[in-house]
C-alpha cells in the first residue's frame, strides 16, 4: 500500500503506514479493516491504519510464541544488550522525524515530543545495560553436599496495552526492560496515537530485532475490548503490562483471573501538590507549571489537587497566574506552542463538565475557561475549590489548575490521602522535619520534593492503592518480566 501524503516524509521510520507488524511483516489486517489516524489540532486526516482484531491478535501472539524459544535461549544477554545499543543510536539518528510524526497523531508541543523520545531511548540506554545485570543467587542449603540455586528467567510472552499520552514512551518503558531479559513482545498501542507504535517497531526491526520478538496490533475502539479480554484469556500470553485508566485496568486484572497471569498495572492518578508556609513560592509555581500543564495536563502524575496553605494562597495563585499567562496554545508543530490540543473531543466534554459543576457550586475562573482551536483548551485557573465539587475528587486530565486552601500539615495529609488513587505527589517545603513526616505518610508510590517533574530510567515508577500493580523503570522494572526458579542438586 502506497503512504498516504502527509506521512511520506516519515519513510525512513514508518516504511508501510497502513498496516500491522506481525511476524517481522508489514501485513493489513486479516479483515482488510482500516481507521482512520487523525491530528487532534485540526481534525485533519494523518493515515488510514490496519484495524486488527481478536484473528490478528491470535496470530501475533502466535508468532510471539514461537519467537520465544529463540529469542530467549538462543542469544545471550550480551547479544539483547548489543540490539537494544544499535537500536538506541537508531532511535538518536530518527530523534527529529520520531518527535513530528508523535505531535501529528498526539498533539503535544514538538519539544515536548522531542523529550519524549530522548526519555523513550533512556530505556533502551538503561536496559541494554541491565540485560546482563539480572542475576540470581547461590542459597546456602540446611544441609551436607547440597547445592540451592535461585535462577530468573524471562516470564515469557507479554502483552503490552498502552495509552495515547505518550505513545512511544509507554512502549519503551516496558518493551526495553521485557526484551532485555529474553521475552517476546504482542503490542496493542491506543487507537488516537498507532503510527509512534509502528515506527517504534520499524527502528526496532532495523536495529537487529528477530522476527515475531515484537508485533504490533493496532485496532480502533470497536475492537480494543475484544483483543484485551483475548490477550488476558490466551494461556500463550505469560504477562499484561497496561498503562491507561483504573477502570480498564480493573477489567483486564479481571479477564487475567482465569489463567492466573502475571499483571503489571500503572493506572490513573489524582496527584495531590501541597504548598506549605516556608516554601520557596517560586520554585513551588515552577514545580507546579511542570507538573500540570506537561502534556496539556494530560499524564498520569500531573498534579491534580493543588493544597496551598491560606496564609500564602494569594501570593501564591498571583504567582501561578503570571506565569499561566505566557502559555501558548496551538498547534504543536509551530514555534512558540506550550500547550497542544486535548487528545480528542471526548476529552474537551470532560473538562467542560468539570469547569461547569465546579463554577456553578461557586468556583471563581482566574484565568482561562475556553475552548480553543479544534481540542485545545486554554489554561485555566481556578480558586475557591470545594469538597462538593467534582473537580477535587476526579482525575482532570486537563489544563485546569484547581486551587485547595488548608490550614494545617494533619489537615492537608488526611485531604491529600483521601482517595483510592496513589501514584504520584508532590510537597513544596524549606521545613525538613516536615518533609521527613510528609514524605512517610503520603499514601503515593512516587513524591517529588520541590520538584514537580520526577521520571527518569534510573527511579522506579509506579503506584500504590488503585493506581496499580508492579514498578517500572530502574533495576525494579525487569521484576515484572521475570520469574524466579529455586533447583535444589543434591552432590
Amino acid at each position: 500500500a502506497e503512504m498516504s501524503s502527509p506521512l511520506k516524509q516519515f519513510s525512513s521510520i514508518l516504511p508501510r503506514g497502513s498496516l500491522a507488524y506481525i511476524n517481522g511483516s508489514w501485513v493489513d489486517s486479516r479483515s482488510r479493516s482500516v481507521f482512520p489516524v487523525t491530528n487532534p489540532f485540526n481534525k485533519e486526516l494523518v493515515a488510514t491504519t490496519a484495524n486488527c482484531d481478536v484473528d490478528d491478535a491470535r496470530l501475533a501472539v502466535e508468532s510471539a510464541r514461537n519467537a520465544f524459544s529463540k529469542w530467549s535461549r538462543e542469544t545471550t544477554p550480551r547479544d539483547r544488550s548489543a540490539i537494544l545499543s544499535r537500536w538506541f543510536r537508531i532511535i538518536e539518528r530518527e530523534k527529529e522525524n520520531l518527535a513530528k510524526l508523535l505531535t501529528l497523531e498526539q498533539g503535544k508541543p514538538l519539544a515536548e515530543a522531542r523529550g519524549e523520545i530522548d526519555y523513550s531511548n533512556s530505556f533502551l540506554d538503561w536496559y541494554s545495560g541491565e540485560a546482563r545485570r539480572v542475576y540470581g543467587q547461590v542459597v546456602p542449603a540446611p544441609v551436607l553436599n547440597r547445592e540451592h540455586l535461585h535462577i530468573r528467567e524471562p516470564i515469557g510472552v507479554v502483552a503490552l496495552i498502552t495509552p495515547w499520552n505518550f505513545p512511544t514512551a509507554m512502549i519503551a518503558r516496558k518493551a526495553a526492560a521485557a526484551l532485555s531479559v529474553g521475552c517476546t513482545l504482542v503490542i496493542k498501542p491506543a487507537e488516537d496515537t498507532p503510527l509512534s507504535a509502528l515506527a517504534f517497531a520499524q527502528t526496532g526491526e532495523e536495529a537487529g530485532i528477530p522476527k515475531g520478538v515484537i508485533n504490533v496490533l493496532p485496532s480502533d475502539r470497536s475492537n480494543s475490548a475484544s483483543i484485551g479480554r483475548f490477550l488476558c484469556e490466551s494461556t500463550d500470553v505469560d504477562a499484561i503490562s497496561f498503562t491507561g485508566s483504573t477502570g480498564v485496568g480493573k477489567i483486564l486484572l479481571s479477564q487475567s483471573a482465569s489463567t492466573v497471569k502475571r499483571v503489571c498495572l500503572e493506572l490513573g492518578g489524582n496527584a495531590p501538590l501541597l504548598v506549605f508556609p516556608s516554601a520557596d513560592l517560586d520554585v513551588a509555581v515552577k514545580g507546579t507549571m511542570a507538573s500540570k500543564f506537561r502534556g496539556s495536563g494530560q499524564t498520569c502524575v500531573s498534579a491534580n489537587r493543588l493544597f496551598v496553605h491560606s496564609s500564602i494562597a494569594k501570593e501564591y495563585v498571583e504567582k501561578l497566574k503570571t506565569a499561566m499567562s505566557s502559555l501558548k496554545t496551538g498547534d504543536g508543530l509551530q514555534n512558540g506552542t506550550t500547550q497542544g490540543p486535548l487528545i480528542n473531543d471526548r476529552a474537551v466534554a470532560k473538562t467542560e463538565e468539570l469547569l461547569k459543576d465546579a463554577t456553578d457550586k461557586g468556583a471563581k475562573i482566574v484565568l482561562g475557561g475556553t475552548r480553543g482551536t479544534g481540542c485545545c483548551f486554554e489554561p485555566t485557573l481556578l480558586t475557591g475549590i470545594t469538597p462538593q465539587m467534582r473537580i477535587a475528587h476526579e482525575e482532570i486530565f486537563a489544563p485546569i489548575a484547581a486551587i485547595h486552601e488548608f490550614e494545617d500539615e494533619a489537615e492537608v495529609v488526611a485531604r491529600a490521602n483521601s482517595t483510592r488513587s496513589g501514584l504520584a505527589g508532590y510537597l513544596f517545603s524549606r521545613d525538613q522535619s516536615q518533609i521527613y513526616r510528609v514524605t512517610r505518610s503520603m499514601q503515593v508510590g512516587m513524591i517529588g520534593v520541590n520538584e514537580g517533574l520526577m521520571s527518569c530510567a534510573e527511579a522506579a515508577f509506579g503506584g500504590v492503592k488503585e493506581s496499580g500493580l508492579g514498578r517500572e523503570g530502574s533495576g525494579q522494572g525487569i521484576d515484572e518480566f521475570t520469574q524466579w526458579k529455586y533447583i535444589c542438586q543434591q552432590h
